[in-house]
């Protein structure tokens, strides 16, 4: 498992641009995936959600879509 949140996202998604923008700004480290970028990459994140985001978070807890909270 991943030292930081795995997130799984679109290239055009809202939820997934205030995800990005909000922890860019407050400094959080992760791992972005998208999922239009890659089949191997959307079959990982259909095992979790069919929506995204999809934050996997390093403990295994696993939040799906995004409220502007960060964590």
């Amino acid at each position: 498992m991943s030292d930081v949140p795995i997130v799984y996202t679109l290239t055009v998604c809202p939820a997934c641009d205030g995800l990005r923008e909000a922890w860019t700004r407050d400094g959080v480290q992760y791992e972005e995936r998208r999922v239009d970028q890659s089949q191997d990459t959307l079959d990982e994140a259909l095992n979790y959600a069919d929506t995204v985001p999809i934050i996997v978070f390093p403990d295994g807890r696993v939040e799906v879509g995004f409220d502007g909270r960060t964590g």
